[in-house]
């Protein structure tokens, strides 16, 4: 057959250059993968200075070649609230702790204390017209080698039987009652554990140490620890990690409920 140099031509040419040849389209349909089909899930674990131990699951990517599903769990912050974490408390749902993961055990994350604050609402509510706001921080070592910042908040209050409306502090009081915070802060934090810090922060016991120690310079009012960051931490001993995690409540699962008689399947 006569073959035209047009035709010769656009058979040598590449495909694409010459718009009159037909692009190729597409490859075919990508296969749709369910991305939870390569996750794993685990169990996050509060340790036992809470009363409530579950705080939530979470998901990791699952073992592939060298990546580890541990190593892609491990060392992840979460954040509770300590409604979550203590029944009965839903008054406290403005303090929020953050958990560290320091081991993997099984499908459990064993966390431990990183951190706690304060909703933003709550610091909010708590400003007030007519009255001087005082802040004061203090870095402490506790006993197991971890360094912690704590910041502090308090607000003046009218005294007994005040007819003025303003509750200004002095520049020299603000002084005074900021020297008794970061003391009794530097008091309380460098003479307990973290696990023992976290017992004290749960009820605001400094706060209230505060706000007691201050009533001869001005009375205050809303005296909370309103920030707790980690600065330095030790290595995590896996040891005093899973004594922190013995024991404590468990998940009530329910209970198993007699059948009644007359409900028997009939026999066969």
């Amino acid at each position: 057959d006569c073959v035209s140099p047009t035709q010769k031509q656009a058979e040598t040419m590449a495909i694409g250059k010459n718009k009159r040849l037909p692009r190729k389209k597409g490859k075919g349909k990508k296969k749709i993968v369910d991305p939870f089909s390569k996750k794993e899930w685990f169990e996050i674990k509060a340790p036992n200075v809470f009363a409530i131990r579950d705080v939530g699951y979470t998901v990791g990517t699952k073992t592939i070649g060298t990546k580890l599903v541990r190593d892609n769990v491990m060392n992840r912050v979460f954040e509770a609230s300590l409604s979550d974490l203590k029944p009965n408390s839903e008054d406290d749902a403005f303090r929020k702790f953050k958990l560290k993961v320091g081991e993997v055990d099984g499908k459990n994350l064993l966390t431990y204390f990183w951190g706690m604050d304060l909703t933003t609402d709550k610091l909010r509510s708590l400003v007030r017209k007519w009255t001087t706001l005082i802040e004061a921080q203090a870095d402490v070592k506790t006993t197991d080698g971890n360094t912690v910042r704590l910041f502090c908040i308090g607000f003046t209050y009218p005294r007994q039987n005040q007819q003025r409306k303003t509750s200004y502090a002095q520049k020299g009081q603000v002084r005074a009652i900021r020297k008794k915070m970061v003391e009794i802060m530097v008091r309380e934090a460098s003479v307990c554990d973290t696990n023992q810090l976290v017992k004290k922060l749960i009820p605001e016991t400094i706060g209230q140490e505060i706000q007691k120690a201050t009533r001869g310079i001005y009375p205050l009012q809303n005296v909370l620890i309103r920030k707790v960051k980690t600065i330095k931490a030790q290595k995590v001993d896996v040891g005093k990690l899973l004594e922190s995690h013995a024991g404590g409540k468990k998940a009530d699962t329910g209970k198993k409920v007699a059948r009644p008689e007359d409900e028997k399947a009939p026999d066969a």
